[in-house]
């Protein structure tokens, strides 16, 4: 049976709906800080690009990615799967998530996703042109930009 003390400390539960009774959100709040979770008020809309960036699109590329895989002829599918790498192994764990759960994730949060996923796509766009241009001091100015979000993460305890 998992701990459930291990499983909320530190939690954070997020209130974005703000049309009910403050004195009724103030005493939900003090129930959840009460189990060793943290609470944060933020608007809708903010919440949706949020979990966007944060949940929903590192759960759709796991899916393309894995898909992607799915799709290969048998032989190379056959190897990918035998030699996966970590990396690999943790798209496939996080496209073995519910598929209906994240189909209506998808598209009831469309309008976030999509913005998240147009400004992936310019990215990715940005690191094919480094790649095919031989452009390393991009990559490498990337790389090391995005080791600082590892770092902040495991500093704020949510490693």
């Amino acid at each position: 049976m998992p701990d459930l003390n291990r499983f909320l400390m530190n939690a954070i539960g997020l209130f974005c709906r703000f049309d009910v009774d403050e004195a009724a959100i103030v005493r939900f709040e003090s129930f959840i800080t009460g189990l060793g979770s943290v609470t944060e008020r933020m608007s809708p809309d903010y919440h949706d690009k949020v979990l966007a960036l944060t949940s929903h699109l590192p759960h759709l590329i796991a899916y393309t990615i894995v898909g992607t895989a799915v799709d290969l002829e048998t032989q190379l599918k056959n190897d990918v799967i035998r030699f996966s790498a970590s990396g690999f192994r943790d798209f496939t764990r996080i496209a073995a998530s519910d598929p209906v759960m994240w189909r209506d994730v998808f598209l009831n949060n469309d309008t976030a996703v999509l913005e998240m996923l147009q400004r992936f796509s310019e990215d990715l766009s940005y690191l094919q042109r480094a790649i095919r241009w031989q452009e390393g001091d991009k990559l490498e100015a990337l790389f090391s930009r995005t080791r600082e979000i590892r770092r902040s993460i495991i500093d704020a305890g949510q490693d």
